[in-house]
């Protein structure tokens, strides 16, 4: 079967979502149809598609007489972002523990490593995914791994809001104590070593392009 191909709409959306998630396009920036219209030599049409994508992923609000923005977040929705990710990435590490190997951990350690050594968020963030993805990708359960992704997408929207720049480098010690219960085949312990580790929630302020100063939030595993 071959893959389905990508719509204008689609496209916009996606490269549009990588922007927002990436924090190029800060919380509440205009999204200007004329614009990115012009931008992707599209009509309005896909555009205005591409919104309506963007906005039932949450990525972007539709507001009257102020037309679409890039969707802002408060504590409240980071926290519900945090809680969703302890629920499932601990249903999916109970499934995948018993399929976990010497080699898989040894991968996961290594992605804590590079993570430790990260000298942006981004590069932190990529090594963070790999960590959780090699613990939970055994589970085998190809739906809650999907919503799992779309959660980890939030969290590094929310990181890289508060990390657009000066990175603080850090120590994973939550990721080496998940690693010495599994190791230990302690499961119960390292589940709840998992569901405290991405239920906290970090806050800085930020500088934003216009100059302004905000309180940003962000789920630190």
């Amino acid at each position: 079967m071959t893959a389905k191909k990508e719509t204008i709409a689609q496209r916009i959306a996606r490269l549009l979502a990588e922007r927002i998630v990436s924090g190029t396009l800060e919380p509440g920036a205009r999204l200007r149809q004329d614009h990115i219209a012009e931008e992707f030599a599209a009509s309005h049409v896909p555009v205005r598609e591409a919104f309506r994508l963007l906005e039932a992923q949450g990525l972007a609000v539709s507001e009257p007489r102020r037309g679409v923005r890039v969707a802002a977040f408060d504590l409240a929705q980071v926290r519900e972002v945090a809680e969703m990710r302890a629920a499932l990435e601990v249903l999916a590490l109970r499934h995948a523990a018993p399929h976990l190997t010497p080699a898989i951990l040894d991968e996961a350690e290594a992605a804590t490593l590079a993570g430790d050594k990260a000298r942006d968020a981004r590069t932190w963030e990529a090594a963070n995914s790999r960590f959780h993805k090699l613990i939970l990708t055994p589970c085998g359960m190809p739906r809650l791994l999907a919503a799992i992704d779309d959660l980890h997408a939030a969290s590094a929207r929310f990181l890289f809001s508060a990390w657009h720049s000066e990175w603080e480098t850090r120590t994973d010690r939550d990721h080496r104590t998940i690693l010495a219960h599994l190791r230990r085949g302690e499961v119960d312990a390292a589940a709840e070593a998992l569901g405290r580790h991405v239920r906290w929630i970090g806050r800085r302020p930020v500088e934003t392009a216009s100059g302004r100063r905000r309180e940003a939030f962000v789920i630190q595993g």
